[in-house]
C-alpha cells in the first residue's frame, strides 16, 4: 500500500504541475501577470490562440510515466501537459509562451508549436492529426537504424476523422513500427461534440479494423491510464508493433482560453467536473492513507514553481530581430528581400 501511495503521489505531483501551468498560462493570455495575486496587466503576455489541456492531465501523466527520456513524443495544439509530463523545462516553456528568446524554441513556436528535442518532444502541432505522420516517420527512422526507442503519438478525437489518422496507422501496422497511438478523447472537436460527426464504433474500433490492438480506459483516472500505458508501451518496446490507447476524458475549458464554451450544456460540464482527474487522484490518495498535508503540499509546490516560471518569463529578453532569419528552410535559389 505504501508503494502504491508513493507512486500515486508522484503522478499527482505531475498532474498538479500541469494544472498550475495551464492556470497561469490562461491568466497571462487574458492580461494577468500575477499567478496567485490580484495584479493584472492591460496587455496579454501570451499572444495568439492558447489551447489548454485543463482536465486532461491524467492522460499525459499516465502515458509519459512509461516513456524514457530517449523516447519520442508528438503532440497536438494542446501540448503543454504532454511536454511537462515528458520532462520539458517549465521555465523555458513559459518563456516560449511569452515569446521570449529564452523559450524552448527561441520564442518562435509559442503555445501551439512548442517542442523540446532534449527530452524527445518532437513538437506540438496546430494542424489536427498532423502529429500522426510525424510520429510514424520518427518510428520508421528508429526501425531503420535499429534503435530501441518508442514513439508516443497523442491526438484528439477529432483527428480520427481526418486522413492522416488512417494513413499513419496503416503505415505503422504494415511495418510493425514502435508507436503507441494515444487518442486523448475530450469529446469535443473545437465547438462540436465529436460523437455527432463520427460514424461507427469510434476510435478504438477503427484501429482494430486495420490490425492494431486497442484498449479503452477512463482518461480521468491516472492509475487506470498508467496501468494501460504500462501494458501497451511494454508491448511496443518488446517488438509487438503499434498499440492503441483510447483514453476518454473531458475538456474542462473552452476550445481556446478566451472561449466561454457556451455551446455546452451546463449540466454536462458540472457532471464532468465531478470527475476532475486531480480530485479523483486525491480521493484515492486519501483511501491509501496519504496525509492531507502531503496532497496540499504537492499542489502548493506546483503553484510556487509556476510562479517562478512566470516571473522568469516576464523578465526574459525578447528575441533579436536578426533571429527571424535563422531556423528558416533554404529552398535553393531564393534570396531575401
Amino acid at each position: 500500500m505504501a508503494m502504491n501511495r508513493e507512486r500515486l503521489l508522484a503522478l499527482y505531483r505531475t498532474m498538479a504541475r500541469i494544472r498550475a501551468f495551464e492556470n497561469a498560462a490562461e491568466l497571462a493570455s487574458r492580461g494577468g501577470v500575477a499567478v496567485f495575486g490580484s495584479a493584472t496587466s492591460a496587455q496579454a503576455q501570451v499572444r495568439g490562440p492558447l489551447h489548454l489541456s485543463t482536465g486532461q492531465e491524467a492522460v499525459a501523466t499516465g502515458v509519459c510515466a512509461h516513456l524514457e527520456r530517449s523516447d519520442y513524443l508528438t503532440s497536438t495544439h494542446r501540448g503543454h501537459g504532454h511536454t511537462l509530463a515528458k520532462g520539458g523545462d517549465m521555465r523555458a516553456m513559459m518563456c516560449e509562451l511569452f515569446g521570449r528568446a529564452t523559450g524552448t524554441n527561441g520564442g518562435k513556436g509559442g503555445s501551439m508549436h512548442i517542442a523540446d528535442f532534449s527530452v524527445g518532444m518532437l513538437g506540438a502541432n496546430g494542424v489536427v492529426a498532423a502529429g500522426i505522420p510525424i510520429a510514424v516517420g520518427a518510428a520508421h527512422a528508429v526501425r531503420i537504424r535499429a534503435g530501441r526507442e518508442i514513439v508516443a503519438c497523442f491526438f484528439g478525437d477529432g483527428a480520427v476523422n481526418r486522413g492522416p489518422f488512417l494513413e499513419g496507422m496503416n503505415w505503422a501496422r504494415i511495418f510493425d513500427l514502435p508507436v503507441l497511438f494515444v487518442c486523448e478523447d475530450n469529446r469535443y472537436s473545437a465547438t462540436t461534440p465529436t460523437g455527432a460527426m463520427t460514424g461507427g464504433e469510434g476510435a478504438a474500433a477503427r484501429a482494430r479494423s486495420i490490425g492494431i490492438p486497442a484498449e479503452a480506459v477512463d482518461g480521468n483516472d491516472v492509475l487506470a491510464v498508467e496501468a494501460a500505458a504500462d501494458r501497451l508501451a511494454g508491448r511496443v518496446r518488446s517488438g509487438e508493433g503499434p498499440q492503441f490507447l483510447h483514453a476518454v476524458t473531458y475538456r474542462i475549458k473552452g476550445h481556446v482560453s478566451v472561449d466561454a464554451a457556451l455551446y455546452r450544456d451546463a449540466g454536462e460540464v458540472a457532471r464532468a467536473l465531478e470527475q476532475d482527474p486531480l480530485a479523483v487522484a486525491a480521493a484515492k490518495l486519501r483511501a491509501l492513507g496519504a496525509l492531507e498535508s502531503d496532497i496540499e503540499r504537492a499542489a502548493a509546490d506546483a503553484r510556487a514553481e509556476v510562479a517562478g516560471a512566470v516571473e522568469a518569463a516576464s523578465g526574459a529578453p525578447w528575441p533579436e530581430a536578426r533571429a527571424a532569419y535563422t531556423d528558416v528552410q533554404d529552398c535553393g535559389a531564393g534570396t531575401w528581400r
